[in-house]
């Protein structure tokens, strides 16, 4: 197949899985064509299979704001029929699905280009739920040709705000050989050079991250008694805040920002905690890569966080803003290196064994073929 691939190339995981995605797609032989403003940050190489199409926007004084959605409707009808795009796959409802069902309406004439839509979470809980965006939030959906959610908690959360129940769930994925634990790593070393054991997060920063909760969760960690260090992966607005309350809790020297890294797998493969205190999260794939890497998960009982991490089993859940539990829930961890060990093996044997790339791209595929075989269909 031919397939077209819009993802948000610099933010959060619809970015990461959509770029997964085509390179897993181009390793079993389909041809696929990203069409967004910037390469995006997991695509660090392109291939014999893989190619890029940059969203180019016209400067003009009239337009206050550069009409992102009407570049990429144009640029994705024109690869469309310039490459015999099979179909075009989008990745967060806003404006992506908008822009690619007027990209298919704009050329209907010469080819019909099937629309599918992956919902991953705030394009529906947070962005798509505002009464600006909803009804036509609600459109893209109604519209698309086929439409996937990523967790049994974001299709019923679409069934409640958007009354559309036509979705299938495919969930978030890993790659079995990308993400394993570092035993022998210098990183570990050089991350924690006496020997301290290491909480990382990994995010974009946005509140809804609760970044702060972890340097919290740190500070009450090291009154404890644990001898840890906070390793803060990602960049975003919370940022600075962090810094300043790692300040204030004389825990600067323990906690350390590294920024944005290509490979997040580096550093969950040193890991020994991971943290995940989120107030909203639809998947939670950033735990699910810290499974894979043998790390166990401290997280929120929240979203579709409880179908990727089992409580008491490859981590602890607790509720939101409760860093006095997940405080405790590391120190369990931290004082008996067997249960660690013990949940951080379960917790790769349960990732491997529900949600390895192996198992989800062919989902992918053939829920490309259910779409394409209704098109044939209708014709």
């Amino acid at each position: 197949m031919n397939i077209g691939i819009t993802v948000y190339p610099t933010y959060g995981g619809s970015g990461i899985v959509g770029s997964e995605l085509g390179r897993e797609l181009a390793a079993r032989g389909h041809n696929v064509h990203f069409i967004s403003s910037m390469l995006p940050t997991r695509l660090i190489e392109l291939g014999e299979r893989i190619h890029f199409h940059e969203v180019e926007m016209m400067t003009y004084p009239l337009f206050e704001h550069q009409p992102y959605d009407l570049a990429l409707a144009t640029k994705m009808a024109t690869v469309a029929r310039a490459e015999k795009l099979d179909l075009l796959h989008v990745h967060y409802a806003i404006p992506h699905s908008i822009s690619a069902i007027l990209a298919r309406e704009s050329i209907k004439q010469k080819r019909y280009v099937p629309v599918i839509t992956t919902l991953h979470g705030t394009d529906i809980t947070l962005v798509g739920a505002d009464r600006s965006y909803l009804p036509i939030t609600r459109y893209g959906l109604q519209q698309s040709d086929g439409v996937t959610a990523v967790s049994k908690f974001l299709k019923q959360a679409t069934i409640e705000t958007f009354d559309f129940d036509e979705i299938e769930v495919i969930p978030n994925f890993i790659c079995p050989t990308h993400y394993v634990r570092q035993t022998d790593s210098p990183l570990h070393k050089e991350l924690a050079p006496n020997g301290e054991k290491l909480l990382v997060h990994v995010s974009n920063f946005r509140a809804v991250k609760r970044p702060l909760d972890c340097i919290e969760i740190l500070a009450k960690v090291r009154e404890s008694g644990g001898n840890a260090r906070l390793i803060m992966v990602g960049d975003g607005p919370e940022r600075s805040a962090c810094v300043y309350r790692a300040e204030q809790l004389n825990i600067k020297d323990e906690t350390t920002f590294v920024g944005k890294q290509a490979n997040i797998s580096d550093y969950l493969g040193v890991a020994d905690v991971f943290l995940l205190p989120s107030e909203l999260e639809s998947f939670g794939l950033a735990a699910l890569e810290a499974e894979a890497c043998e790390v166990p998960v401290i997280a929120t009982r929240i979203g579709g966080i409880p179908e990727v991490v089992t409580d008491g089993e490859t981590g602890f859940l607790s509720d939101v803003g409760d860093v006095e539990k997940m405080s405790r829930d590391v120190m369990k961890f931290l004082n008996n290196e067997g249960m660690r060990l013990t949940f951080g093996k379960k917790a790769r044997e349960l990732a491997l064994s529900r949600y390895s790339s192996s198992m989800i791209v062919p989902q992918y595929i053939n829920f490309y073929e259910k779409v394409l075989g209704a098109k044939s269909v209708g014709a």
